[in-house]
């Protein structure tokens, strides 16, 4: 058994999520309470090619610990010496095949969540990337319940994949079809993880610590993985561990602490060598930011002007202003 499952734990994955889990965000979800990680689905063909850019996705700090990287391809061997690479440069805890991912350019290409169409194949290359690999690291996936509605396959794929030498299973609880719109169902994610033996973490929906401690309660999963709640709100991992513990919920985070972390995610990305120049950076953590402010007061114009922002300076101001209005709404409504 994987070590993060032993003794009665019960792991949160904080879910890869391209252009979001990159390695300052990781780091700040880890401090937070998030015990397993797994970097944004990188191209086996891109490590393949040693593309530097595909490189970059790879990268995580010790203290992210354990870590995974997640592959995707449709080519079993290729995979597997992709997977080489990678543990020959930094040594992953383990490494991640993605069969859930439902975006076209990774469907195209016969990865993703296209190989629940086609068992067969993502069987071949679940086992590519297992020989490959070898007894090295451990060797998980994650994937979809099914292609869409009619084909729900996920118990069959779990068998499947169990057979090849996985040694655990996230499952998101929607279809490729549903993309992420309606509810995850937890009745197929209870179904699979009472099918197979090795650990199934369920995935969708999972956003207070009363949704983890239901969860846990009433389905035969290992663990949970929370993935878009923790974009607007990564102390939802604190949040849900606090509940598990004492069955109450920890009182909202102050609007404070919430800019002073948005602001040091900020810092974070510019002195990262991830983006570049601090222009860059900034950019590339516009949608980040209008992430983190929904439920502020404000949200739909502080979205607007953060859309904008090109420096760290910027949304200094901007937070500045945030604080001072949530400050005058408050006096007035004391009055």
């Amino acid at each position: 058994m994987l070590p993060w499952f032993q003794n009665g734990a019960f792991p949160l994955y904080l879910a890869p999520m391209a252009g979001v889990t990159d390695v300052v965000f990781r780091q700040i979800c880890k401090e937070l309470g998030a015990d397993v990680m797994v970097t944004e689905f990188v191209s086996a063909e891109g490590i393949m090619q040693a593309d530097d850019r595909t490189r970059k996705y790879t990268e995580f700090t010790e203290e992210q610990r354990p870590v995974g990287v997640q592959l995707f391809g449709g080519d079993g061997e290729r995979m597997g010496e992709a997977a080489k690479k990678i543990i020959g440069w930094k040594q992953p805890d383990f490494i991640d095949i993605n069969f859930g991912c439902p975006v076209n350019k990774v469907v195209s290409k016969n990865g993703g969540s296209s190989l629940l169409k086609d068992c067969p194949t993502l069987a071949s290359v679940a086992a590519g990337v297992k020989k490959g690999v070898g007894d090295e690291v451990p060797v998980t996936a994650k994937m979809r319940i099914g292609w869409d509605d009619k084909t729900i396959n996920a118990v069959e794929v779990c068998r499947i994949l169990e057979d090849c030498g996985m040694e655990a299973i996230a499952v998101h609880g929607r279809t490729r079809s549903q993309g992420y719109s309606g509810e995850a169902n937890w009745e197929v994610i209870d179904a699979c993880a009472r099918a197979v033996k090795i650990p199934v973490i369920g995935n969708g929906d999972i956003s207070t610590g009363a949704d983890l401690e239901r969860r846990k309660r009433e389905t035969a999963v290992s663990g949970v993985m929370i993935g878009r709640a923790a974009m607007q709100n990564p102390w939802v991992f604190r949040e849900a561990k606090h509940f598990l513990q004492t069955g109450e919920a920890l009182p909202p985070v102050p609007l404070e602490d919430r800019w002073a972390l948005v602001l040091r995610h900020c810092q974070l990305a510019v002195n990262s060598a991830r983006y570049g120049a601090e222009k860059h950076a900034m950019m590339s953590m516009r949608a980040r930011l209008m992430a983190y402010c929904k439920g502020f007061p404000g949200a739909k114009e502080l979205r607007q002007r953060l859309a904008q922002v090109q420096s760290v300076v910027e949304v200094e101001d901007i937070a500045a202003l945030s604080l001072a209005t949530a400050a005058d709404m408050a006096a007035v409504s004391a009055l």
